[in-house]
């Protein structure tokens, strides 16, 4: 037989592969599911324990509804499994996302199933007791998950060789990180717990991917990119684990790098019927494609989110993504009067709706005819005196901030420059003492950059390179701000500073 196929004419060779292809493709099977490695003892049924470890490994990757749904099959198939009710109370504890909508309905019933089993071992019980303390009352978000990182360091501290007490209790330092603090040290504290647990075991999901939040910053960010070439070959059926690098890579400004992440992330959480992780994906794309001067597939991205009718544009992920691609297009773009045309969707959170409010008064003020933009500053005001009366300290700073640089643009449009210079300049150095969130690549453009740009209107050259300059520290490879740094530098006469720049461009 070998002889034969040795000897075979080419065509019945190619004959055969056609054939085998063919049989191939009627006898496909779907590749097999790559989650990663997780291994949690429990108390729980024999028979049900690698059910468990899959659902946990889905949690670990955020893919919440997959998870939810895969510990409630471990539930059926050990009614007396505790932990398998803690698994489905902590699918609605998004700790790094925005609080879940069902106001901690579902996730309270959860845990109290999970309390009234009660968990076969004292460490199972910790675990309850410590979600418990998230779902005990309806306090804030903050103070519930301040209260849940407290009972975690002491179930980390009684159980100080347990991979997973060590990893959730990382995560919550992470979550209870306070946005202000430019030090990091929860990050910090987090990143020395899970980096040499990843050491001993390089496949366990949650460690690449929290390791990625911990040095989501601009401080951190080099420390990450291993953790983050590495989570995507982790768990390749998570689409979550697909759009994580590009946290890392947007930091680092490694652009093609976010793209093709971002273009896998999508394709899986599309086939995965994963809207919220679809458009965040499709928004850091969206992102990074106008970072390398790619807008016309920027526009196709844009226009494919707007095609997408009757969005749940009420949560939060979903709704910010949709919100901010065609704010990011016309923005960057300079498109101004395609900024003033802008409409929010119905439902967005005050948050959201403010990206509108603030692109169309930028787009009012900067337009070649320009026009008022009160209007819209005023609808700004209100989004913010709501997010302060509704205790939302972090969302109400991000939307002061959005008012200033409205106003500043809406001061140079009336050729009052001193107190556009001034009102921009109190963005940026508020911008530039917080932290961004999970859900966001960052500002839709930075207020030090918008400076920068303010300064060249004004013919400061030397002073417009040193903010553009500036905000390329915290946000490298803008195309935004290499692109006013270049003008900047060859106005002043430094060819060399402009060179270095346009290599950056390419």
């Amino acid at each position: 037989m070998i002889k034969w196929l040795v000897a075979a004419p080419l065509a019945a060779l190619l004959a055969m592969s056609a054939s085998a292809a063919n049989d191939e493709q009627h006898h496909a099977h779907p590749a097999p599911e790559k989650l990663g490695e997780v291994k949690f003892a429990t108390a729980c049924a024999v028979a049900v324990k690698p059910a468990f470890d899959r659902a946990l490994a889905l949690l670990h990757s955020f893919a919440y509804s997959l998870s939810e749904q895969a510990f409630r099959a471990v539930s059926l198939g050990d009614p007396g499994c505790a932990m398998a009710h803690w698994g489905m109370a902590m699918t609605h504890y998004h700790q790094l996302w925005e609080p879940p909508t069902d106001d901690l309905r579902t996730g309270k019933q959860q845990i109290a199933l999970a309390e009234k089993i009660g968990g076969g071992t004292p460490r199972e019980r910790q675990f309850i007791a410590a979600l418990g303390e998230y779902y005990r009352d309806a306090a804030t978000p903050a103070l519930r998950a301040q209260r849940y990182a407290s009972a975690m360091a002491r179930v980390a501290a009684t159980n100080s060789t347990d991979t997973e007490a060590q990893i959730f209790y990382a995560l919550a330092l992470i979550a209870t990180a306070s946005p202000t603090d430019k030090t990091h040290a929860n990050q910090k504290r987090a990143a020395d717990i899970l980096e040499p647990i990843y050491r001993r075991q390089p496949q366990h999901p949650g460690l690449a991917h929290y390791l990625i939040h911990a040095y989501d910053s601009a401080e951190l960010a080099p420390r990450g990119l291993a953790a983050a070439r590495a989570y995507a070959l982790i768990a390749p059926s998570a689409p979550h684990a697909l759009h994580m690098p590009s946290h890392i890579f947007t930091r680092l400004g490694l652009w093609n790098d976010s793209i093709a992440s971002n273009l896998a992330a999508r394709a899986a959480a599309h086939a995965q019927g994963d809207l919220g992780e679809e458009l965040h994906a499709m928004d850091y794309l969206t992102y990074a494609y106008l970072q390398r001067g790619r807008f016309a597939e920027a526009q196709r991205l844009v226009g494919e989110a707007r095609s997408m009718t009757g969005l749940p544009a009420s949560q939060f992920k979903i709704g910010y993504a949709a919100t901010a691609m065609p704010v990011r297009l016309a923005i960057e773009r300079h498109d101004w009067n395609g900024a003033a045309s802008l409409e929010p969707l119905p439902g967005l959170p005050p948050q959201v709706v403010a990206l509108v409010y603030w692109a169309r008064a930028l787009g009012h003020a900067r337009a070649t005819t320009s026009s008022s933009a009160l209007n819209d500053i005023e609808k700004l005001r209100a989004r913010l005196s709501e997010l302060r009366n509704s205790g939302n300290a972090y969302w109400a700073t991000q939307v002061d901030v959005m008012l200033k640089e409205a106003e500043a643009w809406s001061f140079a449009g009336d050729r009052r420059m001193d107190q556009a210079v001034a009102s921009l300049r109190s963005a940026a150095d508020v911008e530039d003492g917080i932290e961004k969130l999970p859900v966001t690549p960052g500002p839709i453009v930075p207020a030090r950059e918008q400076l920068g740009e303010l300064l060249l209107l004004l013919k400061q050259p030397q002073q417009a390179l040193r903010e553009f300059q500036a905000a390329l520290l915290l946000s490298p490879g803008r195309h935004g701000a290499i692109a006013g740094a270049i003008t900047a530098a060859e106005q002043i006469g430094d060819t060399r500073t402009a060179n270095q720049l346009r290599a950056q461009l390419h």
